[in-house]
């Protein structure tokens, strides 16, 4: 704890200097699992704050972990599990950080049941926008700052520590595939799976209106005598989406099961980013998707050197990417728009728990004369796709989509593209006096708010244009490649711990 204090000290004395100063600036963390465009370095001056990057201790009998904002889950995993614990919410990319979970919005397979990331922290080390050292706690006397600096992107103080609960590991996650043959179906099957108290982690996957599946998931310590674990880490294997589609290709009274190494299932998506590593394959063109070049390009196409490439190669400026919360009553109308208006497919669907405002997790209002069905539940539609090329036509698409979500009763995750003007994102959340209350309070009414840092102008973004060498296919591809290489991510997933290695 003393490097811990050390350098949270460093970091308090460089806030101070800055809030007494009057001067913006921004945090540096080392690295990021957002699309929004990128500030241009040197425009401002960062707070460093990647050097916390470690976790701390785990108390196997509190059930509790100290861990430093930069701590990817992978890494938290890593030194759980010897414990035999693991968080209640890991997010599905290795790359998310503990930090990023409380400052954004993390929620996950397992949310249906423990809630957003946030949900499972205890105790947050904050340095305020002056400069104070704050310890602050879901009750308390900062409790209010504690709710509502989860989700506010950084905007109400520096997140240095986190306590995070953690719950009793099991070996292998029992993982049940069933299909479905509608996109009714599928939002019903969902909502089936989460009243069931065995399953530990529910999602599903749309390939189609036709073809669809609900995966569920339940820790176990057993696997029957002579069944051989699935696992997605290597190589060689399946990706995850692809080895569901195969597994519910043909429908059947039985749904398909596999053992999977509980790491092995929190990471499932890693490989390919969901289904988004495929795009790379249309973006080449002529690289065949085929086992063999996935198997050769798989340093490539995890999430770490996925998210590198696609900044590097400003094809963030026409992929679309949302995460969508919608009432489960209007689900099937959005599935609708998405398909005929972006033919966007697969789409994941992510059953979690709805908490009201005020926060800026997003959170769901049924539209007048739908019938109420769900009064604790909401589902995350995953949109994830190509957009179209043209910057101004893909800015109309992306508002299109915004003012669809608002019609059906959604809300969208704020770590993507967000178009919304002041006068439609401040309502959405109950209103800013709350949250300009809280700036007040806690003084941080000289850092920008949420909507600066992730509000994209609709008009700079319809006029940008990539630098033009960049636009030359494959040019943008390739140096997107390259600077994927240079951050040497292959590394990490080459060398982590966390893969089953058998018994």
């Amino acid at each position: 704890m003393d490097r811990h204090a050390a350098a949270v000290s460093k970091i308090a004395s460089a806030v101070r200097g800055y809030f007494e100063r009057g001067e913006p600036y921004r945090i540096f963390h080392g690295s990021t699992n957002s699309t929004r465009p990128r500030p241009s370095p040197g425009r401002t001056a960062a707070v460093d704050i990647s050097a916390l990057r470690n976790v701390i201790s785990v108390d196997a009998s509190r059930r509790v972990a100290l861990v430093e904002p930069n701590v990817p889950m992978d890494r938290l995993v890593e030194a759980t599990l010897p414990h035999g614990l693991v968080p209640p919410v890991v997010m599905e990319f290795p790359g998310i950080t503990a930090g990023g979970g409380y400052a954004g919005t993390a929620g996950e397979s397992s949310s249906f049941r423990h809630g957003f990331f946030d949900d499972t922290v205890s105790r947050v080390e904050m340095v305020l926008a002056d400069g104070e050292v704050a310890e602050v706690m879901p009750e308390g006397e900062r409790a209010d700052l504690f709710r509502g600096a989860a989700g506010a992107v950084g905007t109400l103080g520096v997140t240095t520590l986190l306590e995070v609960q953690l719950m009793q590991a099991k070996k292998f996650v029992k993982t049940t595939y069933r299909r479905t043959g509608s996109v009714a179906e599928a939002v019903e099957a969902v909502r089936e799976e989460v009243r069931r108290p065995e399953n530990d982690y529910v999602d599903g996957i749309l390939f189609s209106k036709d073809h669809g599946v609900v995966i569920t998931g339940e820790l176990t310590d057993e696997k029957p005598d002579g069944v051989r674990p699935q696992t997605f880490s290597g190589a060689w294997d399946p990706w995850f989406y692809l080895h569901a589609k195969e597994k519910t290709a043909t429908p059947s009274a039985e749904s398909p099961v596999d053992y999977v190494p509980l790491a092995e299932y929190l990471f499932r998506y890693d490989r390919g980013g969901f289904w988004v590593g495929a795009a790379a394959f249309r973006y080449f063109k002529l690289v065949p998707f085929t086992r063999f070049f996935r198997w050769f390009l798989d340093d490539f196409l995890h999430t770490r050197m996925m998210y590198r490439a696609l900044h590097g190669s400003g094809e963030s400026a026409r992929f679309l990417v949302q995460d969508i919360a919608m009432p489960f009553e209007t689900a099937e109308p959005f599935v609708d728009y998405t398909s005929s208006e972006l033919g966007i497919w697969p789409l994941w669907l992510c059953p979690l728990k709805r908490r009201g405002p005020p926060t800026f997790h997003p959170f769901t209002t049924l539209p007048e004369g739908v019938a109420k069905k769900e009064e604790d539940m909401m589902l995350n539609i995953g949109v994830w796709g190509w957009g179209p090329a043209d910057p101004a036509q893909f800015v109309q698409k992306n508002r299109e989509l915004e003012n669809k979500v608002r019609e059906l009763g959604g809300m969208k995750w704020l770590y993507a593209h967000t178009y919304y003007p002041q006068e439609e994102f401040w309502p959405m959340y109950g209103g800013r006096d709350w949250y300009d209350d809280l700036r007040q309070k806690y003084k941080a009414t000289k850092l920008p708010s949420v909507w600066d840092k992730v509000h994209v102008d609709p008009r700079a973004a319809e006029g940008k244009k990539r630098h033009w060498l960049k636009r030359q296919w494959p040019i943008g591809g390739l140096y997107g490649i390259y600077k994927s290489i240079q951050s040497k991510d292959y590394m990490l997933h080459r060398h982590a711990q966390w893969k089953y290695k058998g018994e």
